[in-house]
Formats: structure tokens, sequence, C-alpha cells
């Protein structure tokens, strides 16, 4: 999610998504009138029951379902291209119950575009694509009629998820589309396309592995996918020109985006190639997690929402306007009937359709719980290890109550739905509000319980002092496997840019030690991992704190950095070796961790211990004892009875040992982990 940073009110509502606490307002939108009718509330429109909505095509005949309660008369416009030119035929649909419009359109309508236009109040409003859309052309203006059976690409039926145990073996890496690939230094061919994840033996000038090579190199196992649905900014029509967005600007919610296609006028195009890309990831042992935006649209009055029921979708605030928890000019009602269907037939169409292995919601806390477990209940339906996580914030106040809101404070009441953890993220390296601010790796005291916090994944655990926890006076997490913990993401600044601005006299041996300690943090706690893309090549964003329109220079992946960073690529692959090689570290229950996980009485500031003992989930490792030293300075530590085996130290990974330790204390170089085990 972005903020525009011209805009200070905007920032100042931000704090609220920094922490997941919003404000509250006196009223719900459920009690707004409905504008077009003063004598009803948008709770009195009839909710459609049935499964159908949308287009269902036929060679015989295409059937269309258009849910427009409010309306007097709704037409559908056909045509022969995706923009331009005139209307082929115009045909009234007929009025059913619930609020339904139908229309049986004989023959054979393949490949034709098509809007939907209703009246209200005598006047016609504007021709747009119907939400359940599954196909549109150019820029998204217009639907278009597609086979879906003709977009699958060859074995697709024959498409399996790779193996998931649990959870907690999930490493998550967020992957903007278009960066992956643009550079000209990443040796792919189908620059910023879904067809660039889909290349193998992708090589830098100097033979690196780059794109989806490299990712399996790094050994994650979910691909979290930037906005990839229909998003509005990008001129689909103009694709010889640059242009970049993050994406969180939804257009239409059931369609691939168009720019991330080799040809955006034909609709089918951008569904086979996506789907080209799901099953070459999938084939390749990667998972596919979509990041999806349905707390708000990327235009309010012209969407296609409010172009069809207008007010329905959004939530209203006291003066009858549209509210703005999002901070992006309105907020979707996810609690009112037929916004809560539109969500859970849309998240299960990506699954069937699309094969999609799980969910990112952003600004999640705009949602209503209710919503969200019925979504991750529906989804479980199909296979349970479909992953559902999100912000647990909002950007700003909603009318809908505080306690009714998918919330961080609130994930105890979600159902196998997780959120983000800022308080590790923070503590890390200090607020991302407060660019000057440092943390726990780069030379702040008291953020140690925000660390041990992280690292217990934010679930209930004795040794806690919870309120010197930054942001969190209580556990939040009910299971370890609904905390994603992480230090740096899409937004905000990248981890190297941040530590270079909080810690402007270091030396980049020093960064290098911050940026390291802060990942094997986050990698080597319990809960599920994420990672930045390209923070394995100290990625830098020049600086810029908000790219979500900045050009490709600064947003792509620069892949000579695989180069000059080996050192710090092959940790990390290490790291994440070493995570999924010991299950002790990604255990399955919060009982389990209250049993096996026990902080060291440390005393002094900036350092943090813990073992995990007496085979923790089956680990093959007995016991074992992990420190971290946030100062700049070693330190003398001691240390439970050993003998120990020293497995990594300073960036450096051995299974095998790199030493053993047989004293009662031992030096923990400054700004560094190390990590012993006993067999």
């Amino acid at each position: 999610m972005y903020f525009p940073k011209t805009n200070f009110l905007l920032l100042l509502l931000a704090c609220c998504w920094a922490c997941g606490e919003p404000a509250s307002a006196p009223t719900t939108s459920a009690e707004q009138p409905n504008p077009t009718n003063m004598n009803m509330t948008y709770d009195d429109y009839p909710v459609y029951v049935g499964q159908d909505l949308g287009l269902r095509y036929r060679p015989e005949a295409s059937d269309f379902r258009l849910w427009a309660p409010s309306a007097e008369a709704v037409r559908l416009q056909l045509y022969e291209t995706a923009t331009g030119g005139t209307t082929l035929s115009s045909h009234p649909l007929e009025k059913a119950p619930q609020g339904l419009w139908k229309l049986q359109l004989p023959g054979d309508q393949l490949a034709k575009y098509y809007t939907f236009q209703v009246q209200i109040a005598g006047e016609w409003l504007a021709e747009v694509p119907d939400p359940y859309a599954v196909a549109v052309g150019t820029n998204g203006q217009r639907a278009m009629v597609v086979d879906l059976a003709q977009t699958n690409p060859p074995g697709w039926e024959k498409d399996q998820r790779p193996p998931l145990a649990h959870p907690t073996d999930i490493v998550l890496y967020e992957l903007h589309v278009r960066d992956l690939s643009l550079h000209d230094n990443s040796g792919i061919q189908n620059q910023g396309k879904f067809l660039g994840l889909t290349e193998r033996g992708t090589q830098n000038p100097s033979g690196q592995a780059t794109g989806l090579d490299h990712i399996l190199d790094l050994g994650v196992t979910h691909v979290h996918l930037l906005p990839s649905f229909d998003y509005l900014s990008v001129d689909e029509s103009r694709l010889d020109e640059p242009q970049f967005n993050w994406g969180y600007d939804p257009q239409n919610y059931n369609i691939p985006e168009g720019s991330y296609s080799t040809d955006p006028a034909d609709g089918r195009v951008r569904i086979r190639e996506f789907k080209q890309m799901v099953q070459t990831l999938h084939e390749n042992g990667l998972r596919v997690i979509l990041d999806v935006v349905y707390n708000h649209t990327g235009i309010t009055e012209g969407s296609n929402f409010n172009q069809l029921v207008p007010g329905y979708y959004y939530r209203q605030d006291t003066s009858g306007g549209f509210s703005n928890a999002s901070a992006c000019g309105n907020e979707t009602a996810s609690d009112r009937d037929m916004m809560r269907k539109f969500m859970l037939e849309s998240v299960e169409y990506w699954v069937r359709e699309y094969h999609i292995d799980g969910f990112r919601f952003d600004l999640m806390g705009i949602h209503d719980i209710e919503t969200m477990n019925r979504i991750s209940e529906r989804l479980a339906a199909i296979d349970s290890t479909i992953f559902v996580y999100g912000e647990g914030w909002t950007a700003g106040a909603s009318p809908l109550p505080a306690e009714r809101q998918a919330l961080k404070r609130n994930t105890r009441h979600l159902q196998s739905v997780a959120a983000f953890s800022d308080d590790l993220r923070d503590g890390l390296k200090g607020s991302v509000f407060e660019h000057r601010e440092r943390g726990f790796v780069s030379g702040q005291e008291g953020r140690d319980e925000s660390i041990k916090f992280g690292i217990v994944a934010a679930t209930e655990h004795p040794q806690i002092d919870y309120p010197a926890v930054n942001y969190s006076d209580a556990y939040w997490a009910p299971q370890p496997s609904q905390c994603i913990n992480y230090v740096s993401c899409h937004d905000n600044h990248t981890l190297l840019d941040r530590l270079m601005i909080s810690n402007p006299e270091a030396d980049e041996a020093e960064l290098i030690r911050m940026h390291t300690l802060a990942q094997t943090i986050v990698l080597t706690s319990q809960g599920v991992p994420f990672l930045h893309a390209g923070t394995e090549l100290l990625r830098t964003k020049e600086g810029e704190e908000n790219s979500y329109k900045s050009p490709d220079t600064i947003n792509r992946l620069d892949w000579s950095r695989r180069d000059r960073y080996a050192g710090v690529f092959d940790y990390y692959r290490q790291l994440i070796q070493l995570r999924k090689n010991h299950p002790a570290f990604r255990m399955r229950s919060t009982p389990m961790i209250q049993q096996h996980l026990e902080f060291l009485d440390l005393v002094e500031p900036q350092l943090v211990g813990y073992t995990i003992r007496d085979h923790a989930n089956g680990d093959d490792w007995s016991d074992i004892l992990v420190l971290f030293n946030g100062r700049a300075e070693a330190r003398k530590v001691p240390i439970p009875t050993g003998p120990w085996t020293v497995v990594l130290q300073e960036n450096a990974v051995n299974e095998a040992g790199l030493a053993r330790v047989t004293a009662a204390e031992l030096e923990l170089p400054r700004q560094s982990a190390m990590i012993l085990m006993k067999r």
C-alpha cells in the first residue's frame, strides 16, 4: 500500500497504518441512506444468492447476469474492438428477483467486447465492465467474451501445488513482476512480463543466475506477487513508453494486468500468460501468493462498482460522503452482503481458474472479521494449505467499529489468517515514520523485548515483558502461523537504504553486518518469515522511500549486485536452508514454543539469547543456542553448560560445525548472530 508523499495529511493518517490502531467513528456505513432512494438504506437492498453473476459463455449463446437493484433499466453494449469503434448492437436486460438483471444473447459471441450501462433517476451512467468480468481488452474499459478453456496452456489440467506440510514451513518472497526482469543485465527476454518468470537459465553478464533461477537458488517457498490484477495507472496503449506503478489502484479484480502481457488488447493473452507463469512456478516447486486490494478502488465515483450500483459497495461517513480508511479516496464495505459475496467469489475464482496458492490482503484492517473468516473457511474447503495473510491496520479512521475490524490486535478472532508484525519490523530498524530512528541492529537500546516478541511470533510466552514491546501490550497471534515476521517490504525504504539514512557514519562493512543481523533474526524466528525481493542483493532504491510510481531505474532489480554481494546472497541462501533443515525454527503451535523455547537472562541491553531444547518439533539437534548482539562492540556472553558446536557465526553457516565451545562464556562479535547446537 502506498501513501503519496505530497500529501502531508495522508502521511499523518498513515501513522495508523504503522501501528494498526485506527480511530473510531460514531456511525456504521449500513446506517447511511441510499442516495437514489431516501426511504431505503443499503441494508434494504435485496441479496442475490445465485452463483452465476457475470458471463457464462457457450457457442450457442452467452448468458449475462448483473446485480443492480437500484437500476431502472440496464443495457449491454456490444463491440468489435477493445477500444474505439462504434457499437455493434445494444441489448436491454430483463429484470429478475433479488436485484438481478439478465440477458441471453443467442449465437457465438466469442472474442467480442461488451459493457454494461445502468439507468438511475432517468440518467444513463457510464459504460463499464461488470465487476465479475473475467477478461478485458486494453486498459480494462470493455469486458471480453472468452472461452476460458481455450486460455489454458498445455498440461494445465495436470498442474498441482507443490507440497506444503504446515504454514510455518513457508518462506515468503515479495516481488513486483516488472522489477524482476526489466534491467538489461537480467538476461531475460520477456522483460517486465508474466512470461519473464517462466524463463530458465537466464544469467547476468558474468554468468550468475538471474530471474527464476536466482529465486530457486535462494530457496524460498512462495513468490508473493505485488498486485497483478488489472489496475488503473498504467496506460496499456502506450507500453512502448516507460511506465511504472506498484498496482494498488484496482480496476478489474478478476483479471490479470494487461501491461504484464504481450498483448493487452486481446483479453485471452494475459490470462494464458498468467497461467503459464503459475504453471512454471509450480513445476519448479514454488507456490504463488497474489497481493489483493479489495479494500478500495483506484477511482471512486467512476469505478465499475459505483457506475452499476452507486454507493453500495463503499462505506460512507456521517455526512453521507465516501469514508476513506484507505487514504486513497474510498473504502469498500466488506460487511455488506454483496461486497462480501464478491470478495468470497473472487478469491475462489483465482484459486480455481488460476491455481493461486494464497492471498495477501492490502490494508486488511478495513475488512470486517466475519468476511475474512468466511474467506479463510471457503479457501480451506478447497485446499487447507492455501495461505491467507494481510496488513492488520488501516490508513485512517473507518466507520466500521474497531472490534469488528481485521486488525492485528484482533488476530485472535481470525481463523487461520496471519498478520504482519510491525513490532519486529520497527524493533529491528526503527520506526518507518522516523527515518533517522535506529533499532536493535543499528544502535538503539530498549528494543530487546520487541525482538523477543518477534522471536516467539507474537504469541503468548511467559518470558515476554509485554508493556516493553514497542506497539503491542499483549500477544496477538494465537498460533505462530498467524504472524508474518519481516524487516522490509515494497513500502518505505529498502533495508539497506534505511540503515544508510539512520547510520550515515557507517561504512559498507558495518551496514552489511546490520543488514545480515536483521535478516538472521527474521529467518530464525518462529512464525512465517517474509523477504523483500532483492534484499539478498542488498537492494537499494537510491534512498527513495515511496517508489510506487518511480522510474524503472529506481525500482528494477540490478543483477550486477549478485556479483558484488555474492557473499551476502550465499549467506541468506544458507540461512534459509538452515531453517528448512531444522524444524525447531518453525514450531507449529504456541504450546510447543512455550515448552521448548527459553530466553537467557541477559541483563545487558541490545543482547538477546535463547535456547530451543529437547528436540523441538522433532529436530535432530537436541538443543540449540541462539545469540544476537546489536551493539557495535564485541560482548562476553555467559552461556548454558556445553559442549556446544558453532554452526553459524559472522555470516558463515556450516551445520557440520565451525568450532567447538566448552567454556561457560563466549565472545559474541559486534552486530552479529551466533547459533550453536548439541546433537
